[in-house]
Protein backbone atom coordinates (compact mmCIF):
# COMPACT_ATOMS: atom_id res chain seq x y z
CA UNK A 1 0.00 0.00 0.00
CA UNK A 2 2.82 2.28 0.91
CA UNK A 3 4.50 1.40 -2.12
CA UNK A 4 1.38 2.25 -4.60
CA UNK A 5 0.90 5.77 -2.68
CA UNK A 6 4.41 6.78 -2.73
CA UNK A 7 3.84 6.04 -6.82
CA UNK A 8 0.39 7.80 -6.83
CA UNK A 9 2.11 10.83 -4.99
CA UNK A 10 5.40 10.83 -7.69
CA UNK A 11 3.39 10.30 -10.58
CA UNK A 12 1.26 13.79 -9.19
CA UNK A 13 3.84 15.73 -7.85
CA UNK A 14 6.80 15.38 -10.36
CA UNK A 15 4.96 14.14 -13.50
CA UNK A 16 2.00 16.93 -12.79
CA UNK A 17 -0.72 14.08 -13.46
CA UNK A 18 -4.24 15.06 -12.66
CA UNK A 19 -6.80 12.53 -10.88
CA UNK A 20 -8.40 11.49 -14.56
CA UNK A 21 -5.21 10.92 -15.87
CA UNK A 22 -4.01 8.79 -12.78
CA UNK A 23 -6.98 6.81 -12.54
CA UNK A 24 -5.97 6.56 -15.94
CA UNK A 25 -2.30 5.28 -15.75
CA UNK A 26 -3.43 2.91 -12.66
CA UNK A 27 -5.77 1.36 -14.82
CA UNK A 28 -3.50 0.34 -17.88
CA UNK A 29 -1.39 -1.11 -14.87
CA UNK A 30 -3.86 -2.94 -13.97
CA UNK A 31 -3.99 -5.20 -17.16
CA UNK A 32 -0.06 -6.29 -16.96
CA UNK A 33 2.18 -7.34 -14.15
CA UNK A 34 0.84 -5.04 -11.44
CA UNK A 35 -2.55 -6.03 -12.03
CA UNK A 36 -3.97 -6.96 -8.74
CA UNK A 37 -6.73 -5.49 -5.77
CA UNK A 38 -5.01 -2.74 -4.42
CA UNK A 39 -4.11 -1.35 -7.70
CA UNK A 40 -7.95 -1.63 -9.47
CA UNK A 41 -8.78 0.05 -6.01
CA UNK A 42 -6.30 2.48 -6.11
CA UNK A 43 -7.71 3.27 -9.69
CA UNK A 44 -11.52 3.33 -8.58
CA UNK A 45 -10.42 5.80 -5.89
CA UNK A 46 -8.70 7.97 -8.45
CA UNK A 47 -12.60 8.26 -10.22
CA UNK A 48 -14.79 9.36 -7.27
CA UNK A 49 -16.01 12.57 -6.45
CA UNK A 50 -17.30 14.45 -3.86
CA UNK A 51 -21.00 14.83 -4.07
CA UNK A 52 -21.26 17.76 -2.24
CA UNK A 53 -18.36 20.26 -4.12
CA UNK A 54 -17.77 17.46 -7.58
CA UNK A 55 -14.17 17.64 -5.86
CA UNK A 56 -11.99 14.40 -5.71
CA UNK A 57 -12.63 13.27 -2.65
CA UNK A 58 -9.48 11.44 -2.43
CA UNK A 59 -8.39 15.25 -2.23
CA UNK A 60 -10.97 15.96 0.31
CA UNK A 61 -9.55 13.04 3.35
CA UNK A 62 -6.81 14.45 5.64
CA UNK A 63 -3.37 12.72 4.63
CA UNK A 64 -3.09 11.25 8.55
CA UNK A 65 -3.03 7.63 8.42
CA UNK A 66 -4.36 4.91 10.58
CA UNK A 67 -3.14 1.74 11.82
CA UNK A 68 -4.63 -1.41 13.62
CA UNK A 69 -0.71 -2.24 14.22
CA UNK A 70 -0.26 -5.60 12.38
CA UNK A 71 2.32 -3.76 10.10
CA UNK A 72 4.20 -2.91 13.79
CA UNK A 73 3.59 -6.56 14.71
CA UNK A 74 5.35 -7.90 11.79
CA UNK A 75 7.95 -5.55 11.97
CA UNK A 76 8.41 -6.47 15.60
CA UNK A 77 8.77 -10.14 14.56
CA UNK A 78 11.39 -9.41 11.98
CA UNK A 79 13.17 -7.51 14.50
CA UNK A 80 12.81 -11.28 16.48
CA UNK A 81 14.04 -13.21 14.43
CA UNK A 82 16.61 -10.84 12.74
CA UNK A 83 15.73 -10.47 9.67
CA UNK A 84 15.94 -7.54 7.25
CA UNK A 85 11.85 -6.53 7.06
CA UNK A 86 12.58 -3.02 6.10
CA UNK A 87 9.78 -2.55 3.64
CA UNK A 88 6.98 -3.17 5.98
CA UNK A 89 9.01 -1.57 8.86
CA UNK A 90 9.12 1.69 6.56
CA UNK A 91 5.23 1.42 5.57
CA UNK A 92 4.65 1.56 9.41
CA UNK A 93 6.82 4.64 9.99
CA UNK A 94 5.66 6.48 7.10
CA UNK A 95 2.12 6.31 8.77
CA UNK A 96 3.24 7.35 11.96
CA UNK A 97 4.99 9.99 10.79
CA UNK A 98 1.89 10.85 8.64
CA UNK A 99 -0.30 11.19 12.09
CA UNK A 100 2.36 13.96 13.04
CA UNK A 101 -0.14 16.14 10.96
CA UNK A 102 -0.27 19.64 12.75
CA UNK A 103 3.42 18.88 13.46
CA UNK A 104 4.67 18.64 9.99
CA UNK A 105 2.60 21.80 9.19
CA UNK A 106 4.82 23.68 11.01
CA UNK A 107 7.58 22.52 9.77
CA UNK A 108 6.67 23.22 6.28
CA UNK A 109 6.89 26.83 6.56
CA UNK A 110 10.28 26.27 8.25
CA UNK A 111 12.40 23.51 6.93
CA UNK A 112 14.35 24.05 3.42
CA UNK A 113 14.14 21.83 0.53
CA UNK A 114 14.20 21.73 -3.01
CA UNK A 115 10.72 22.68 -5.21
CA UNK A 116 9.74 19.38 -6.75
CA UNK A 117 8.21 21.30 -10.38
CA UNK A 118 7.28 18.93 -13.10
CA UNK A 119 9.18 16.36 -15.22
CA UNK A 120 9.92 16.76 -19.28
CA UNK A 121 9.47 13.47 -20.08
CA UNK A 122 5.89 12.34 -18.30
CA UNK A 123 5.99 9.37 -20.27
CA UNK A 124 9.31 8.04 -19.45
CA UNK A 125 8.94 9.11 -15.80
CA UNK A 126 5.56 6.78 -15.94
CA UNK A 127 7.18 4.16 -16.92
CA UNK A 128 10.04 4.49 -14.89
CA UNK A 129 7.98 4.52 -11.17
CA UNK A 130 5.88 1.48 -12.99
CA UNK A 131 9.27 -0.37 -12.82
CA UNK A 132 10.36 1.04 -9.52
CA UNK A 133 6.91 -0.01 -8.21
CA UNK A 134 7.23 -3.49 -9.78
CA UNK A 135 11.06 -3.97 -8.45
CA UNK A 136 10.31 -2.76 -5.02
CA UNK A 137 6.87 -4.74 -4.87
CA UNK A 138 9.39 -8.30 -5.85
CA UNK A 139 11.74 -6.85 -2.71
CA UNK A 140 8.84 -6.55 -0.43
CA UNK A 141 7.79 -9.84 -0.99
CA UNK A 142 11.07 -11.65 -0.81
CA UNK A 143 11.38 -10.27 2.42
CA UNK A 144 8.08 -11.55 3.75
CA UNK A 145 9.22 -14.58 2.70
CA UNK A 146 12.09 -14.49 4.38
CA UNK A 147 10.81 -13.90 7.28
CA UNK A 148 7.98 -16.76 6.62
CA UNK A 149 11.00 -19.02 6.50
CA UNK A 150 12.52 -17.55 9.47
CA UNK A 151 9.58 -17.90 11.94
CA UNK A 152 9.12 -21.78 10.10
CA UNK A 153 13.16 -22.09 11.54
CA UNK A 154 12.21 -20.75 14.44
CA UNK A 155 9.26 -22.76 15.31
CA UNK A 156 9.80 -25.82 13.28
CA UNK A 157 6.63 -25.15 11.13
CA UNK A 158 6.63 -27.20 7.97
CA UNK A 159 5.77 -24.19 5.82
CA UNK A 160 4.63 -24.72 2.01
CA UNK A 161 5.78 -21.41 0.30
CA UNK A 162 3.95 -22.23 -3.40
CA UNK A 163 0.81 -23.00 -1.39
CA UNK A 164 0.67 -20.19 1.00
CA UNK A 165 1.16 -17.83 -2.33
CA UNK A 166 -1.78 -19.53 -4.21
CA UNK A 167 -3.81 -18.97 -0.99
CA UNK A 168 -3.09 -15.37 -1.00
CA UNK A 169 -3.88 -15.60 -4.95
CA UNK A 170 -7.12 -17.11 -3.89
CA UNK A 171 -8.76 -13.94 -2.12
CA UNK A 172 -7.10 -11.73 0.29
CA UNK A 173 -6.21 -7.76 -0.36
CA UNK A 174 -2.79 -8.81 -0.99
CA UNK A 175 -4.15 -11.09 -4.49
CA UNK A 176 -2.55 -10.36 -7.81
CA UNK A 177 -1.03 -12.15 -10.50
CA UNK A 178 2.56 -11.84 -9.20
CA UNK A 179 1.47 -14.50 -6.53
CA UNK A 180 1.31 -16.88 -9.32
CA UNK A 181 5.39 -16.40 -10.36
CA UNK A 182 6.00 -16.59 -6.44
CA UNK A 183 4.33 -19.83 -6.75
CA UNK A 184 5.88 -21.15 -9.73
CA UNK A 185 9.25 -20.03 -8.11
CA UNK A 186 8.40 -22.16 -5.17
CA UNK A 187 7.14 -25.23 -6.97
CA UNK A 188 10.55 -24.87 -9.28
CA UNK A 189 12.71 -24.93 -5.96
CA UNK A 190 10.93 -25.51 -2.69
CA UNK A 191 13.72 -24.60 -0.86
CA UNK A 192 14.69 -20.87 -2.75
CA UNK A 193 16.64 -18.87 -0.33
CA UNK A 194 15.32 -15.73 -1.79
CA UNK A 195 12.26 -14.96 -4.16
CA UNK A 196 15.08 -12.50 -5.73
CA UNK A 197 17.13 -15.29 -6.90
CA UNK A 198 14.56 -16.93 -8.74
CA UNK A 199 15.11 -16.91 -12.24
CA UNK A 200 12.36 -14.61 -13.40
CA UNK A 201 12.85 -12.45 -10.06
CA UNK A 202 16.65 -12.17 -11.73
CA UNK A 203 15.50 -10.58 -14.33
CA UNK A 204 12.66 -8.72 -13.59
CA UNK A 205 14.63 -7.25 -11.29
CA UNK A 206 17.35 -6.48 -14.02
CA UNK A 207 15.27 -5.21 -16.45
CA UNK A 208 13.74 -2.35 -14.05
CA UNK A 209 16.92 -1.47 -12.20
CA UNK A 210 17.96 1.23 -14.62
CA UNK A 211 13.69 2.97 -13.98
CA UNK A 212 13.64 2.07 -9.99
CA UNK A 213 17.32 3.82 -9.63
CA UNK A 214 15.87 6.87 -11.88
CA UNK A 215 13.29 7.29 -8.89
CA UNK A 216 14.42 7.04 -6.09
CA UNK A 217 16.97 9.64 -7.45
CA UNK A 218 14.31 12.00 -8.52
CA UNK A 219 12.74 11.67 -5.41
CA UNK A 220 15.87 12.35 -3.49
CA UNK A 221 16.82 15.38 -5.59
CA UNK A 222 13.50 16.66 -5.80
CA UNK A 223 12.74 16.75 -2.13
CA UNK A 224 9.46 14.10 -2.43
CA UNK A 225 9.09 11.38 0.36
CA UNK A 226 9.65 7.76 -0.91
CA UNK A 227 10.97 5.88 2.15
CA UNK A 228 9.79 2.49 0.91
CA UNK A 229 11.20 3.08 -2.86
CA UNK A 230 14.35 3.78 -1.19
CA UNK A 231 14.03 0.70 1.58
CA UNK A 232 13.37 -1.49 -1.28
CA UNK A 233 16.19 -0.40 -3.83
CA UNK A 234 18.81 -0.29 -0.54
CA UNK A 235 17.74 -3.86 0.15
CA UNK A 236 18.36 -5.45 -3.13
CA UNK A 237 22.14 -3.02 -2.96
CA UNK A 238 22.44 -4.76 0.04
CA UNK A 239 21.47 -7.92 -0.58
CA UNK A 240 23.55 -8.47 -3.81
CA UNK A 241 26.84 -6.83 -2.46
CA UNK A 242 29.35 -9.61 -1.97
CA UNK A 243 30.99 -7.40 1.12
CA UNK A 244 29.28 -4.42 3.30
CA UNK A 245 30.67 -2.02 5.71
CA UNK A 246 29.86 -4.43 8.99
CA UNK A 247 33.60 -4.80 9.36
CA UNK A 248 34.18 -1.12 10.38
CA UNK A 249 30.95 -1.73 12.68
CA UNK A 250 32.62 -4.85 14.35
CA UNK A 251 35.38 -2.82 14.78
CA UNK A 252 33.80 0.01 16.08
CA UNK A 253 31.92 -2.38 18.69
CA UNK A 254 35.34 -4.05 19.52
CA UNK A 255 36.88 -0.45 19.94
CA UNK A 256 34.27 0.76 22.84
CA UNK A 257 32.41 -2.45 24.16
CA UNK A 258 35.17 -5.45 23.89
CA UNK A 259 32.22 -7.33 21.53
CA UNK A 260 35.09 -9.40 19.43
CA UNK A 261 35.25 -10.08 15.62
CA UNK A 262 35.58 -13.05 13.46
CA UNK A 263 38.30 -12.67 10.27
CA UNK A 264 38.16 -13.12 6.88
CA UNK A 265 41.86 -14.54 7.03
CA UNK A 266 41.56 -17.11 9.86
CA UNK A 267 38.85 -19.07 11.72
CA UNK A 268 38.02 -17.75 15.43
CA UNK A 269 36.75 -14.74 17.27
CA UNK A 270 39.63 -12.26 18.20
CA UNK A 271 39.65 -9.09 20.56
CA UNK A 272 42.06 -6.52 19.89
CA UNK A 273 43.16 -3.71 22.24
CA UNK A 274 42.63 -1.07 19.80
CA UNK A 275 44.12 2.10 22.13
CA UNK A 276 46.81 0.37 22.42
CA UNK A 277 47.48 -0.39 18.64
CA UNK A 278 46.15 3.36 17.27
CA UNK A 279 49.12 5.19 15.91
CA UNK A 280 49.02 8.99 15.14
CA UNK A 281 47.03 10.27 11.73
CA UNK A 282 49.49 11.73 9.43
CA UNK A 283 49.38 15.01 8.78
CA UNK A 284 47.55 16.53 5.60
CA UNK A 285 49.91 15.83 2.95
CA UNK A 286 52.30 14.12 4.53
CA UNK A 287 50.96 10.40 4.37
Amino acid sequence: MQLICEAYWLLKNVAGLSNDELAGVFAEWNTGELDSYLIEITRDILTVRDPDSADFMVDRILDAAGAKGTGKWMSQLALDLGVPSTLVTEAVYARSLSAMKEARGRAAGVLAGPTPGTIADRAGFIENVRQALYASKIASYAQGFVQLAAAAKEHDWPLDYRSIAMLWRGGCIIRARFLERIADAFTADPQLENLMLAPYFQQALAKAQSGWREVVATAATRGVPAPAFMAALAYYDGYRSGRLPANLLQAQRDYFGAHTYQRTDKPGTFHTEWLDLRRPVPAKGKA
